[in-house]
């Protein structure tokens, strides 16, 4: 029995090894990230470089191209596609609100009133994709058409009347006028203004809009204190996420619209194809990047908030 009870003997700390120990897996992480930044360099920097180098050559196709640093080309391509540039920054603008003004009040539906008709709505928003970017433009053709019931209702509501008169049709016609564009490119970006919105309004925690209402508050009290603040970060990420692509994009400005309504992707396509003046076109990509790159810097600051979706 006393030896039973007697206390066992401590414990003798082991002797602390001497040497740096071996840190197993410390270039893991590198090795995983080695194929992404490989990706990176091969399609991404090598090409910006290989542009950088273009856009100040001379030469033509002919004779063949030569760098001689001769970065006037870009001050010559900004002095004459100016317009350009500024009727992109409107259409995308443009576009993008109406996404937003379109987009957030179907993917609050979806967060927090569709119950189980959620998935089937999804599936909905997402179906654009399901069908090329090409096929998609194509059919708001039809869907524009002279003489076809769209374009009829507009004109026996009179709202023709005031897009013309605000420039965004040419009397009764809708194809190949601002509003035809604006509108393929509403309709072909819109899911990447809902995707974001959803899924930063579904991380917003149900209880803060029973708080806001047991502290007596109004439902639009609640959404303008509460549900829009935290639905921040879906916003921003979709206004970049449809503003960007569009300020760039020529397929709805090809199809839609006409040589007046003609876009800075529109240009750069031609100077690329057609036209076959590679460093215009390759100084007009850069100054396109470095305005948008601009803007969205300004206004991520201006937004208050970097944690996007």
């Amino acid at each position: 029995m006393a030896t039973l009870t007697e206390a066992p003997p401590p414990l003798t700390p082991a002797a602390p090894k001497t040497g740096t120990p071996r840190r197993r897996g410390r270039w893991t992480p590198y090795w995983l990230l080695l194929p992404g930044i490989l990706w990176l360099l091969v399609f991404f920097a090598l090409p910006m470089v290989y542009q950088a180098s273009t856009s100040v050559q001379t030469g033509s196709l002919e004779e063949g191209y030569e760098v001689t640093w001769h970065v006037a080309t870009y001050w010559d391509a900004l002095s004459e596609y100016w317009p350009q540039f500024v009727r992109s920054v409107l259409y995308a603008g443009t576009a993008t609100v109406l996404c937003l003004l379109l987009g957030y009040p179907l993917a609050y539906l979806i967060a927090f009133r569709a119950g189980r008709w959620r998935n089937l709505i999804m599936i909905l928003v997402i179906a654009p994709f399901f069908t090329s970017f090409l096929i998609r433009t194509l059919a708001w053709k039809t869907i524009l058409a002279d003489g076809g019931p769209v374009v009829g209702a507009l004109n026996t509501l009179h709202v023709l009347d005031v897009t013309s008169w605000l420039g965004l049709t040419a009397g009764d016609r809708v194809l190949a006028t601002p509003l035809a564009v604006i509108c393929g490119l509403t309709y072909n970006f819109l899911p990447f203004m809902i995707l974001p919105l959803y899924t930063s309004l579904e991380r917003i925690d149900p209880r803060l809009h029973e708080a806001a209402g047991d502290l007596y508050a109004r439902p639009w009290t609640t959404f303008r204190k509460v549900t829009f603040p935290l639905s921040m970060p879906g916003v921003v990420s979709g206004t970049l996420l449809t503003f960007i692509p569009a300020a760039g994009d020529y397929v709805n400005a090809d199809l839609l619209g006409s040589t007046d309504t003609r876009m800075v992707g529109n240009v750069i396509q031609s100077q690329f194809l057609r036209i076959l003046d590679y460093p215009t076109a390759a100084a007009l990509s850069f100054i396109l990047m470095a305005a948008i790159l601009l803007m969205v810097t300004l206004y991520i600051r201006r937004s208050g908030t970097e944690d996007l979706v």
